[in-house]
């Protein structure tokens, strides 16, 4: 705490503002006392010698004259061994360990180390005695699930420093003094293995930031094949109420080709929130074969949590990736769903009597999702290493109208949009992302000619659905007719997944282009079909075919024989590659 203190003045809500005494900074933390209870507060408009505070905690009680006092301190997490398989809330409490001090219902004032302090690490260092370290280079390592996690100098160290003493390899507590750095001007400064770092400030200690160019495959085959999301990149899922939008942050968490998987639930409705601290710890993680909450953190803030702890967890949760990012691993954070937070600081801007813009969000919201989001990377440690931190937001805009100012300014700044449907929803297609609507930035995994040639087959089957709806199908020409089964049978045989089912949930890379080569074949041939009926009849046949082929377990005995089948059927109808789809195949070759 600060010598500073200061004397609520007024109540709006979780708003509060104080008259204060003495030095207050922008986003420094501050606790209201409300009869035997401290809430915590975070300094966000500074006017002359009072202050706008927004509580993180109900504000039921507070009164005019009540103290407040300054920490000096930015709104910030712990950082280090031990963040892994918890359940942490927006202000980085650990859930579990809260709801066995206060029971069923959360008591507000109640804060805890993120890390316990008990634990036993098994520390090795990695540096001697003399050696030169800046912020953020690794001095040892411990253990943790099935990474080997590195202890790091302080970020907030920004002179070089000398190795004056590191302990040997041993057990030891997170406070317990590991190593004493010395800095240029001869002082000595004491570390331990963990530290504090404030939410809002970007973690830049890398030597390079790079493109993003590697495809972070979820083997999703809509998404890798036509609307990639690349590591170190972004990506958004914006979608009406129950389109799907959870169900496939999920699946991703699961599958993606990340070491680390952060979820964010930032004012989503509880039972959603259940659902994954259910189902999680039940899943295995097919890289390691153990349980995926292992390398799997949750931040929990429900919409039944306080408002303004939504702002905290999408910070929380994007400042936790980076630490792992600058251990050289590739990170994943889910942030479902961004549209609460705006909704968040919404509310905010509009007790601070801002000049509201587009429906009453304020003006700078724009900027404030684009920074976030640009908290995403693919970076070069200055060991040589790689990691990244790869971002994908949902966004729930009300009535799926992606017009709203959410939307739009995350479209603005993100490099893939996974627009879902819900036309494609309430027709039980899984994932329902638009394959109109939604587009990508990134490599393909599949060849960039090959995927254009499809995109291209698709919209010419949906032109001529739409034309059949008004003038029916006696009034469409049997090539035009085929061309809207064609548009069909690559919906239903690729875009859709059945996420329920063991092999078609997760399609391999390798599968993927093996299956897509033979699809471009069909998709590209001239059949031998005398009329509509006789052509419906084919392609019902096919598509079946192929449904079963893509639950057959890669490279089996099955799945040859069921690719026999489907090249038999297309024999039978004497199958001709056009010319363009020819070219395109034997180009690849």
């Amino acid at each position: 705490m600060t010598d500073t203190k200061g004397k609520v003045i007024g109540v709006n809500g979780n708003m509060i503002s104080v008259q204060f005494d003495g030095i207050v900074a922008l986003n420094e933390v501050g606790y209201v006392k409300v009869a035997d209870k401290s809430l915590k507060s975070e300094v966000i408009r500074i006017r002359g010698d009072q202050a706008q505070m927004q509580v993180f905690e109900m504000t039921k009680g507070i009164q005019t004259g009540d103290e407040v006092t300054f920490t000096g301190d930015m709104l910030s997490v712990e950082l280090g061994p031990g963040l892994l398989g918890q359940v942490f809330d927006g202000l980085q409490n650990p859930l579990p360990q809260l709801a066995e001090q206060a029971g069923f219902f959360l008591e507000r004032g109640i804060y805890l180390d993120a890390l316990p302090d008990e634990t036993l690490w098994d520390f090795t260092p990695t540096v001697q005695a003399g050696a030169t370290v800046r912020k953020g280079d690794p001095v040892g390592t411990v253990p943790e699930g099935p990474f080997m996690h590195k202890i790091m100098v302080p970020f907030y160290m920004n002179d070089t420093y000398t190795v004056k003493s590191i302990i040997n390899a041993g057990q030891k507590r997170l406070k317990d003094e590991i190593a004493v750095l010395t800095d240029s001007k001869g002082k000595d400064h004491s570390i331990t293995m963990s530290f504090n770092w404030p939410v809002k400030r970007a973690i830049d200690c890398y030597a390079e930031r790079l493109k993003p160019e590697q495809t972070m495959v979820t083997k999703i085959r809509l998404i890798d094949t036509f609307f990639p999301v690349a590591k170190g990149g972004t990506y958004c899922i914006p979608g009406p109420f129950g389109a799907g939008k959870t169900v496939l942050q999920h699946t991703t968490s699961r599958n993606a080709d990340v070491d680390i998987v952060i979820v964010a639930a930032c004012g989503e409705r509880a039972g959603e929130v259940v659902e994954i601290l259910k189902e999680f710890p039940e899943l295995t993680d097919p890289r390691t074969g153990r349980s995926l909450m292992e390398r799997t953190i949750i931040i929990c803030n429900t919409s039944s949590m306080p408002v303004a702890a939504r702002e905290a967890s999408v910070y929380t949760g994007v400042t936790l990736a980076e630490y792992y990012r600058q251990m050289g691993l590739h990170v994943l954070l889910l942030a479902d769903s961004t549209s609460r937070w705006a909704q968040a600081l919404r509310e905010m801007s509009g007790r601070l009597e801002e000049i509201p813009g587009e429906e009453a969000f304020p003006a700078y919201l724009e900027s404030y999702i684009a920074a976030f989001y640009e908290r995403a990377g693919i970076v070069r440690l200055s060991d040589g290493s790689i990691g990244s931190v790869t971002i994908g937001g949902t966004v729930s805009p009300a009535g799926g109208n992606f017009e709203e100012p959410v939307t739009q300014a995350t479209l603005k700044v993100v490099g893939s949009f996974h627009g879902l449907s819900r036309e494609r929803s309430d027709a039980r297609k899984y994932p329902a992302i638009n394959p109109l609507d939604s587009w990508s930035k990134y490599t393909s995994v599949i060849r960039e000619d090959w995927v254009n040639f499809a995109r291209r087959m698709f919209k010419r089957g949906t032109d001529v659905e739409a034309m059949m709806k008004v003038v029916g199908e006696e009034g469409t020409s049997l090539d035009d007719f085929i061309e809207y089964l064609k548009a069909e049978f690559l919906d239903a045989v690729y875009f859709q997944q059945n996420s329920f089912d063991e092999v078609d949930s997760a399609a391999e890379v390798e599968r993927q282009t093996y299956v897509f080569k033979l699809l471009l074949r069909l998709l590209g041939s001239d059949f031998n079909l005398p009329g509509k009926d006789e052509a419906r009849s084919f392609f019902n046949r096919l598509r079946q075919q192929f449904i079963d082929w893509n639950y057959t377990p890669w490279k089996s005995a099955d799945f040859t024989q069921k690719e026999r089948d489907i090249e038999s059927l297309y024999d039978s109808m004497s199958g001709k590659l056009v010319a363009e789809a020819q070219a395109l195949l034997k180009d690849g070759e």
